[in-house]
């Protein structure tokens, strides 16, 4: 009686199929001999040869690839009427402190974006099981046209820290004044005025400068004045500047608070105007899938 029977499939092998494929190319010549096989099709290896169930894993990058392919679905009412075509400009967003909850608002209005990782290390915490240790990216994203964001994340891989921090580093996105050293003539090139910032023991103190100066700043801090758009600026630092990420964070708090003095060419009586939000509240009701 013996085991359990099993059923045998008998597959060709590779030579069988190789022989047959030399006989169709040597019987070519003489299309009348109705003797030859017949031609095989272009899968044949592949359905004969290996068992049907034998698939190789899809790729992850294809995968991380086909999601960002998708067709963006806002689920935020400001972004469903970014998707309506409603709100034309980030410039509207700021006006009325709307707040972003999806990056894809800023790659809709700001497509010239660029990211420059500026730090990853390791990071440390002690459990009942040992040492836990994650990676922390620090990523600075700008389009060099007055719109700047720093975004820090930590993570067990570090490609997901970076990704990570590059789409909290655009919903950071504030906008930068840029103005001029002495007279108003041609692009603006520096900073209005001067500022200061601070983050933990750090304090970035930021000053006009001619055009022609350039940026006299360290390498991180140079970097973020360029992706932020200023040409020419002194930098005074103090404290333990070699903390990059509060050196950072200073510098950003600093770039950004430019729109917080205001000058007197910007005091201009402005009218009140409707929120987005308000004024576009028919378009909400509707409940349309963009």
């Amino acid at each position: 009686m013996g085991g359990p029977r099993t059923r045998q499939r008998n597959f060709p092998d590779a030579k069988t199929v190789v022989d047959s494929e030399k006989k169709v190319n040597l019987d070519v010549d003489n299309p009348n001999d109705t003797s030859r096989p017949l031609p095989l099709p272009p899968d044949f290896l592949n359905r004969h040869i290996y068992p049907t169930w034998l698939t190789l894993p899809v790729d992850v990058e294809d995968s991380a690839l086909a999601e960002q392919e998708k067709e963006w679905q806002p689920v935020t009412k400001l972004g469903r009427l970014v998707k309506a075509g409603k709100i034309t400009s980030m410039e509207q967003i700021y006006l009325h402190s709307l707040p972003v909850k999806e990056y894809q608002i800023v790659d809709f209005f700001l497509p010239k974006l660029k990211d420059e990782v500026m730090k990853i290390k390791p990071v440390q915490k002690q459990t009942r099981a040992g040492q836990r240790t994650r990676f922390k990216a620090v990523v600075v994203i700008g389009d060099s046209e007055g719109h700047i964001g720093l975004g820090i994340k930590t993570s067990k891989e570090v490609a997901t820290a970076i990704r990570a921090a590059i789409t909290i580093a655009k919903l950071s996105v504030l906008p930068v004044r840029r103005g001029y050293w002495g007279t108003n003539l041609g692009e603006p090139h520096s900073l209005p005025v001067k500022q200061s910032a601070k983050c933990g023991s750090v304090s970035v103190r930021l000053i006009p400068a001619p055009r022609g100066t350039g940026l006299v700043a360290s390498p991180a801090v140079k970097r973020l004045l360029q992706l932020a758009g200023v040409q020419d600026a002194y930098t005074c630092s103090s404290g333990s500047t070699k903390t990059l990420e509060n050196t950072l964070k200073a510098t950003f708090l600093a770039v950004v608070n430019t729109y917080g003095f205001l000058t007197p060419n910007l005091w201009k009586e402005t009218k009140l105007i409707r929120s987005p939000l308000e004024e576009f509240g028919d378009v909400l009701r509707q409940g349309k899938k963009y």
